[in-house]
């Protein structure tokens, strides 16, 4: 098995599009007007319409309604990150970059549609060694 995607349902497309590329610096793909991916090296992030919700049989999500799940990006420096993406963060800050007891900074703040997500830094021997495997 191989983890390749996550996808998230929006009420606004264009709206979680646009943050997610200024938050990664990449340009979605958009193949329909309610289906993109942003493509990273790692994994992808697919963002699907809730009219997508169909081709799947109907009412099987709902958009803006994770409580669950941490949508997380290693980035080379989460202190820079932070700083740059201030006003992009703005009021959906949930924590500033902090070092885990497991080894990373991390910063953790929500997208437009409240899906945490977290940037993080690995910064002790142990986490380095484990992310550069």
């Amino acid at each position: 098995m191989n983890f390749v995607s996550i996808r998230l349902i929006t009420a606004d497309l264009e709206r979680l599009v646009r943050f997610y590329e200024r938050l990664s610096g990449l340009r979605a793909t958009r193949y329909t007007e309610d289906f993109a991916e942003l493509i990273t090296p790692a994994c992808t992030l697919a963002i699907g319409s809730t009219r997508t919700l169909q081709l799947f049989g109907g009412d099987i999500a709902r958009p803006a309604d994770n409580h669950t799940a941490i949508i997380e990006f290693r980035v080379d420096d989460v202190d820079e990150s932070f700083r740059r993406l201030k006003d992009v963060i703005g009021g959906a800050l949930v924590q500033e970059p902090t070092t885990m007891p497991w080894g990373n900074r991390s910063l953790l703040f929500r997208d437009p549609d409240g899906t945490l997500v977290n940037f993080f830094t690995p910064v002790t021997k142990e986490a380095i060694a484990k992310f550069n495997r």
